[in-house]
């Protein structure tokens, strides 16, 4: 069964950028997404992309986060820009649709206003 592991987060200011990564135990599925849950939510689909490249994003993040993948390393990425603290966060990336079998320990992501 495929792993999927998160990595890139920390605190960083308002409108400071980082870029997450998400390492596959092996190939990375057609269609990829990112996702995160703040505290006392519920976890909500940020960005997805298919295999071909076509990418979709959340209205809350549209123009300033960017979804990508590079098939050869089984890595899929967000870079995030512009954050602010709202995008606070554990992000998670799994298969879209998401399936329980795949998520991993995600990756904190605390941005300070």
């Amino acid at each position: 069964q495929v792993q999927l592991v998160e990595s890139g987060g920390g605190l960083v200011q308002a409108g400071g950028s980082l870029r997450l990564s998400c390492a596959a135990s092996g190939s990375i599925f057609n269609t990829m997404g990112w996702y995160r849950q703040a505290p006392g939510k519920e976890r909500e689909l940020v960005a997805a992309i298919t295999s071909g490249g076509n990418t979709n994003y959340a209205d809350s993040v549209k123009g300033r986060f960017t979804i990508s993948r590079d098939n050869a390393k089984n890595t899929v990425y967000l870079e995030m820009n512009s954050l602010k603290p709202e995008d606070t966060a554990v992000y998670y990336c799994n298969v879209w649709p998401r399936r329980s079998e795949y998520w991993g320990q995600g990756t904190q992501v605390t941005v300070s206003s």
